[in-house]
């Protein structure tokens, strides 16, 4: 079985709504209608599953502020983080990296709040964008790390005498990302092939219902049977 295009998908769902033929996502109305309802299917799948070909290694946007040392951006198609770590070394052509564990916010803080603020050799207070102030270790690598807004990254220390900031290019993270989707006949969402069925039947009921105002029984009971066969596989 081949991957089918968006044109495809588009093409199929219209013959069993009664639509009209198109060679041509942008060709009709009803076809463009039937391509947003395709997307919008495809990223509530991408939504309520980690699915296995969304897994990689990234890296954070760019290096950490120099007035925020050990905040990092993460791109805005990061749905989950699985493991960071982080390269220690203090020798140029020598790599050696440390897992940076995660705290709930809570320990988070509770963790830094424990530092001695005025140990001005070891701690440096910041100023979060929050206006909340942080006791960020400036001695050593980052041990843990945390998100306040699910954003923006916060690690707890950074070593000042190796770098201004955390370094964009030290970090290794394995994460799960939302793929980007692409508005072209020749675009194949990206899903397994077995996940296919399921995208297409969802699409199909959800077309019927907001195009047609009639449902697809026949569509809803297939996507629903594709869905407990995906969910399985989990």
């Amino acid at each position: 079985m081949q991957k089918p295009t968006l044109l495809e998908i588009t093409q199929d769902i219209l013959n069993d709504i009664s639509g009209d033929e198109v060679s041509s996502i942008d060709d009709t109305v009803e076809s463009i209608q039937v391509a947003a309802i395709v997307k919008s299917t495809w990223f509530d799948m991408m939504a309520t599953r980690n699915w296995p070909h969304t897994r990689g290694l990234v890296q954070p946007l760019d290096d950490a502020y120099v007035n925020l040392p050990t905040h990092i951006d993460l791109s805005p198609s990061f749905k989950e983080l699985i493991s960071m770590f982080y390269d220690k070394s203090k020798v140029a052509d020598k790599t050696e990296y440390r897992e940076v564990k995660y705290l709930t916010p809570d320990d988070f803080l509770r963790f830094i709040n424990s530092r001695n603020s005025a140990d001005t050799t070891n701690v440096r207070v910041i100023n979060d964008p929050s206006g909340i102030t942080l006791n960020i270790g400036k001695s050593g690598a980052p041990e843990y790390f945390t998100s306040f807004n699910d954003v923006q990254v916060v690690l707890d220390s950074y070593d000042e005498s190796v770098e201004p900031s955390l370094s964009r290019d030290k970090f290794q993270i394995n994460a799960y990302i939302i793929p980007d989707w692409n508005h072209f006949n020749g675009f194949v969402p990206p899903l397994p092939i077995d996940a296919f069925p399921q995208l297409i039947e969802e699409a199909k009921s959800r077309a019927a219902v907001k195009l047609r105002q009639q449902p697809d029984q026949k569509a809803e009971q297939e996507a629903q049977r594709q869905r407990r066969y995906m969910a399985r596989k989990d």
